[in-house]
């Protein structure tokens, strides 16, 4: 592995490597978004009917809760066991959850789909931030860091694209197919560039060496017989012969059928294949070292309070609260299980978060800055959207959608800017500019009016927000990497991705109450119906554009508190990222395996 120090010279394989992981990080980060268009096809799959938007919530966040709830110890584990193995297995996790969401037959198993592939497209993250730094020297990271943090925010502009042109030509499910084989296929390769990658001195070599072919074959047959039992497929279901491979044997159960019992067997023979093989697919004889080396107790309490916080405030509904009715005893959990962990890091003898890993003041002030620029974010990827469908594309959700993409395609272009500027300007000024743009944008929208945009002007607006964001991404990936030792690059980075989502989670909803607070207030102005409509009260245009307005007022109170938001993040990298001239960031040491 090139050490930071080096000339900055890297193999062509470990580029290559990754380049594969942010290519995935894009098609994991598409996956976000493609739902957004599939969502009223997978609740009509799952028995539910369109006005059932609240019990369809799983759906959404049921990923989101595997994308952030494992990351630190997913992010640990790349740090012990290396990041080429956490990279694949991710990839393996989030196929493995598009399997079973495409082949899911009602609520409970695509929520478990979901789940897995939020696991899986979440875990990419940490171990492809801690290998750039692994790969460059701490004066050259910032265009890669900014390339992978534009193939991430790019991820979200391609996901609606991508999921309209294949519900255009299919049905939701051959998403979620395309995903699988695209996640297995990137496996594949990235397991022949492994084999090139320099080794580490702690023994990866044993990795490498022929594949296990047959496990492999077992894999796949497992794979393959686990999406029969769920799919069911009409042809073979209904078949004089092959239908009886669908009939249980005892009971009522699709999963008591031949098929069924075929897959329990070939799993098994694929566990007992991995446990004879000379190199089977999984190197699981070096897990238990990796179990023993970080604290699974500590892991266990930490996702269960990301869980508890992302169910109190994922679930919200937006029109009679800013948290889940079930907040009263989530947050006691949430509060009892984070002191839990906070208890587990000061006594376990290998805490989660090595002692002293965030010590420097610019490592953990790339958290706080994370935090708020995260419930900054949040109101332009949210909002945005509503004002346009308010306003001017009332008759259509995907026009009003696609008012975003404005924002979000300047959103890649600013990390890559970033990163490349980071070779000239101090992090801390990028991010404090970056972040002072996207207020004055924020400040801006909360003057549209109903006609705003209308105007092709306002996307200088949405581009420039898009801008500020994209910029200050790099510079704070920069910071936290540089003032944090090589061997915790993987759990630091993973902190950094929790504090963001937590961020946006808890932004959403106290902007959302700050909005309402500014529609009610406005609602108690309107006169009531009868005295401004002579006619039928639908048919009264007046009436109308006054409801109408009061929303544009909640809006224009959401944008100056994302203002507020963006503008405090702007002081605190101003405060939190500038590295002292008398410290510097000291490599804690630790060979990490590629």
């Amino acid at each position: 592995m090139a050490e930071p120090g080096d000339t900055g010279t890297v193999r062509l394989a470990s580029r290559t490597l990754l380049g594969l992981a942010a290519v995935a990080i894009a098609f994991a980060a598409a996956d976000t978004y493609v739902v957004v268009l599939a969502l009223p096809d997978m609740m009509s799959a799952s028995g539910l009917d369109v006005d059932e938007l609240q019990r369809a919530a799983p759906i959404v966040s049921g990923f989101l809760l595997g994308y952030v709830g494992v990351l630190p110890l997913i992010g640990r584990i790349s740090d012990l066991r290396g990041r080429v193995p956490v990279l694949l297995g991710s990839l393996v996790v989030f196929a493995v959850g598009s399997l079973v969401t495409a082949a899911a037959y009602d609520l409970e198993t695509i929520v478990a789909g979901r789940l897995l592939q939020g696991v899986g497209g979440g875990g990419l993250i940490p171990p492809t931030l801690a290998l750039v730094a692994d790969l460059w020297p701490p004066k050259r990271r910032g265009l890669p860091l900014g390339v992978v943090g534009a193939v991430q925010e790019l991820g979200s502009v391609l996901g609606l694209l991508y999921g309209a042109v294949v519900l255009a030509f299919g049905s939701w499910r051959d998403i979620f197919w395309l995903n699988a084989a695209v996640g297995l296929l990137l496996a594949a390769v990235m397991v022949r560039l492994r084999d090139a990658a320099p080794a580490s001195e702690d023994g990866a070599a044993a990795d490498r060496g022929r594949p296990d072919l047959l496990g492999a074959g077992l894999l796949a047959l497992s794979l393959l017989g686990l999406s029969l039992v769920m799919l069911e497929p009409q042809r073979l279901v209904t078949g004089v012969t092959s239908g009886l491979a669908f009939l249980p044997v005892t009971g009522d159960s699709r999963w008591l059928t031949p098929v069924a019992l075929v897959t329990y067997a070939l799993a098994a023979l694929l566990l007992l294949r991995q446990a004879t093989a000379r190199r089977p697919l999984v190197q699981w004889r070096t897990w238990g070292e990796v179990a023993r080396s970080t604290d699974l107790v500590g892991a266990g309490l930490l996702t269960l309070a990301l869980a508890a916080v992302i169910v109190t405030f994922a679930s919200a509904e937006p029109e009679s609260g800013a948290i889940s009715p079930a907040a009263p005893w989530l947050l006691p959990v949430a509060a009892a299980a984070a002191a839990g962990f906070a208890y587990r890091q000061r006594t376990a003898a290998t805490p989660l978060v090595p002692r002293g890993a965030l010590a420097a003041r610019p490592a953990w002030g790339a958290l706080v800055v994370s935090f708020v620029i995260g419930a900054s974010l949040i109101a332009a990827l949210v909002d945005i959207p509503f004002f346009a469908r308010l306003t001017v594309y009332r008759d259509s959700q995907l026009d009003a959608a696609l008012v975003l993409v404005r924002f979000l395609v300047a959103l890649p272009v600013g990390a890559v800017l970033g990163g490349w500027l980071l070779r000239r300007v101090p992090a801390a000024w990028i991010t404090t500019a970056a972040m002072l743009m996207s207020a004055l944008a924020f400040l801006h929208m909360a003057t549209w009016d109903a006609q705003s945009l209308a105007s092709g002007w306002e996307t200088l607006s949405l581009v420039a927000a898009g801008l500020g964001f994209g910029l200050a991404i790099a510079p704070v990936n920069a910071v936290l990497l540089e003032h944090t030792g090589d061997a915790v690059h993987g759990v630091a980075s993973a902190l950094l991705i929790v504090a963001r989502m937590v961020g946006m989670l808890i932004g959403i909803s106290a902007l959302t109450t700050v909005g309402l607070r500014a529609f009610y207030a406005a609602s108690e102005k309107i006169p009531p119906a009868s005295e401004v409509c002579s006619g039928a009260v639908q048919l009264c245009q007046a009436y109308r554009d006054e409801v109408r307005d009061a929303g544009i007022a909640q809006l224009h109170a959401v944008f100056v508190g994302a203002a507020v938001c963006a503008a405090v993040a702007a002081i605190l990298a101003l405060w939190l990222l500038r590295e002292a001239p008398d410290r510097r960031a000291r490599n804690t040491g630790g060979t990490i395996p590629v």
